[in-house]
Formats: structure tokens, C-alpha cells, sequence
């Protein structure tokens, strides 16, 4: 997806921080749907994810889903598909490509993704 005119600027990643792309449009507008919502947890997710797509300190908040769920195929490559929850419905979904040090969003928004129902 490009960048067009008026879209918000993300800073590029430095050191060991993953690059955070939307895999598809509808991640982004639930991305800009979580932003009007949740300004300041969406920002913390977007710096937990960014510095540590892994981490499991914060269990709570951030993990890998289970079994048919804990991967997925993008661009021909098998990911590991983890979930950050914003807030007490809202979600982030993602893949790591370690490979090229980006994390794919696949999915944001208020709600649970359809595929847990």
C-alpha cells in the first residue's frame, strides 16, 4: 500500500526494530479506527511490537495465538501470527518476517477478528 497525500509519516525503524507495514487496506483502516480510540495504548502497542514482536513479559497483552492460528502464509513464507490486545476488544494481528525485519499487520480493530468467533 503507498503512502499517499495527506497520510500520517511513520518513523523508519533504527537498530534492531522491526519495519510495521499493513498487509492489507483493511488493517489500515482499522488501524485509523483504533487510533481515534485508543491513541495512547495504540502507541504503546505500536513501540512493543516495533522493539519486541516476541516478547513475553507482557503476556496479558501480547502473544503468539494457538494452534491453526499460530501461522500463517504470506508472500509464500509460513509466519508466526501473534496478537497484541489495544484494549479489552480491540486487537492487533500480526506476522514476523524475521527475514526482512518487518512485522505484517494483518489485522486491527475494536472488535475480535471474525476467525476466533
Amino acid at each position: 500500500m503507498s503512502p499517499k497525500r495527506g497520510d500520517r509519516a511513520a518513523p523508519p525503524p533504527t537498530g534492531e526494530e522491526y519495519d510495521l507495514r499493513f498487509a492489507n487496506s483493511e488493517a489500515a483502516e482499522g488501524w485509523e479506527h483504533l487510533a481515534r480510540q485508543a491513541t495512547s495504548t495504540l502507541r504503546r502497542a505500536f513501540e512493543m511490537i516495533r522493539a519486541a514482536p516476541r516478547a513475553t513479559d507482557n503476556l496479558g497483552r501480547q502473544h503468539r495465538l494457538k494452534n491453526s492460528l499460530s501461522t500463517a502464509m504470506f508472500k509464500g513464507q509460513a509466519l508466526e501470527r501473534w496478537q497484541y490486545e489495544v484494549t479489552g476488544g480491540g486487537r492487533i494481528w500480526y506476522l514476523i518476517d524475521d527475514a526482512n525485519r518487518t512485522v505484517w499487520i494483518t489485522y486491527a480493530g475494536a472488535g475480535h477478528p471474525k476467525a476466533t468467533d
